[in-house]
């Protein structure tokens, strides 16, 4: 039987508890004492597999990385439809966040790990390998007319902005999100990231000015 001390376990439970201490208290407000203490470890097991807490955030944070990454594109692989894929993906960080409320509110709350910083190797890779994959869906659609060209960094604000801000709230125990406020989010995404044709603003123009 493995014990908190043992190779694996003695990894696991540092992550566990870098995980609950993070989410909780923050990076920067937690020490490496609270760390050890929080995942039952000796000086010496914990050294012997992080060199820092900064470390283990690195390494908790690209695997939190991934792990989001890996729904978002499985979820999106399963929409053909550009207003069906953009939709589903903010039901889906919605859902997740909820399902993830640690992992969610380390994406949401913390500064990801630079280059040069441990886990930034690894978190700059995958973006890298994720917005190409995204890319790669987003292009067909864009190309017949249906999604607006658009930077990665504005696409993720007009896509998931509102619904990440929604999720800082409801972490913070200021509302409860409501499944019809979660479909409005979900069309307001569709609203700011499809693409109009050159009549629609002349006709939504024309509308407002009718007399009710």
């Amino acid at each position: 039987m493995k014990t908190a001390k043992s190779g694996r376990d003695g990894r696991s439970r540092i992550i566990e508890g870098a995980l609950r201490r993070f989410s909780q208290d923050g990076v920067s407000a937690t020490t490496l004492a609270s760390l050890r203490d929080e995942s039952g470890v000796s000086v010496g097991s914990f050294y012997h597999h992080f060199a820092s807490k900064e470390h283990v955030f690195g390494v908790l944070y690209a695997d939190t990385l991934r792990m989001y990454q890996e729904a978002f594109l499985a979820e999106l692989r399963r929409h053909e439809t550009a207003r069906e894929g953009i939709e589903a993906i903010v039901a889906m960080h919605m859902a997740w966040c909820g399902e993830n409320r640690e992992r969610a509110h380390l994406l949401i709350s913390e500064r990801p790990p630079r280059r040069d910083e441990p886990g930034g190797t690894e978190v700059s890779e995958s973006r890298r390998a994720f917005f190409r994959q995204v890319s790669d869906w987003w292009r067909p659609h864009m190309k017949e007319g249906l999604l607006q060209p658009v930077h990665p960094t504005m696409c993720y604000v007009l896509w998931l902005g509102p619904a990440t801000e929604m999720c800082r709230l409801w972490f913070a125990g200021a509302h409860q999100p409501t499944q019809d406020e979660i479909s409005g989010l979900c069309d307001a995404a569709w609203q700011s990231l499809r693409q109009r044709s050159s009549s629609e603003p002349a006709q939504e123009e024309a509308a407002q000015e009718e007399p009710a």
